[in-house]
């Protein structure tokens, strides 16, 4: 906590330097108020998050052109916001606009689509809407591995995702494979007494349990 109070006194001197130096609405503003928003987020005070995300928003609409990447990428930021809000409805707006955005500005199979359909599929998990949870968390799977090697540790999760949503729908069988495609790749990618490992051996237990 100490280090991210740090890192808010840092960006927030820098933000006020810019305001003495700059025009208002200037495109540095976005970026203050991002890196604001994200120490925020990290520190769980989900309220002044939302409010410098949208601020940084706001002024994207003015200084940059529609659809250009640092929109996705303030959605998606807004959208993470009310995810740990518990509005799912509106992190799901949020998250969609930023993958619009992005079907837009990027190249097809780019890494950040895999993100995207991931937070889609956690915001439709949450909801219970586990088909949907699905498709989405499989297709940021096909897209992870277009992107990286086999076994890199960053697959990991994915297949861990689509384990809870069979475990959820009851499909146990499917969820023991893919909490143990998890597994496979953590012991490979990671050293033995790391926190992901811990977790894939709990989630795999899960299924039995």
């Amino acid at each position: 906590m100490g280090e991210y109070k740090k890192a808010l006194s840092s960006y927030e001197r820098s933000l006020e330097i810019r305001k003495i130096a700059l025009p208002p609405n200037h495109p540095d503003f976005a970026q203050s108020y991002n890196n604001i928003g994200s120490v925020y987020y990290n520190m769980g005070e989900y309220s002044k998050a939302l409010s410098s995300h949208e601020r940084s928003l706001e002024i994207q609409k003015i200084t940059v052109p529609p659809n250009h990447p640092d929109f996705a990428h303030s959605y998606n930021n807004i959208g993470s916001v009310y995810y740990n809000m518990g509005e799912y409805s509106k992190a799901l707006s949020s998250y969609e606009r930023s993958l619009e955005i992005q079907k837009i500005a990027l190249p097809p199979n780019h890494p950040d689509f895999a993100q995207s359909y991931n937070n889609i599929g956690s915001v439709y998990y949450n909801m219970g809407e586990y088909s949907k949870a699905l498709s989405l968390y499989e297709r940021s799977l096909e897209i992870k591995k277009i992107a990286l090697p086999p076994n890199h540790p960053d697959l990991a999760a994915p297949y861990n995702n689509i384990g809870s949503v069979y475990n959820k729908m009851g499909e146990y069988s499917k969820a023991l494979s893919s909490h143990e495609r998890s597994l496979e790749i953590n012991k490979i990618a990671l050293p033995p007494n790391h926190p992901d490992l811990a977790g894939s051996y709990l989630n795999t237990g899960s299924v039995y349990g």
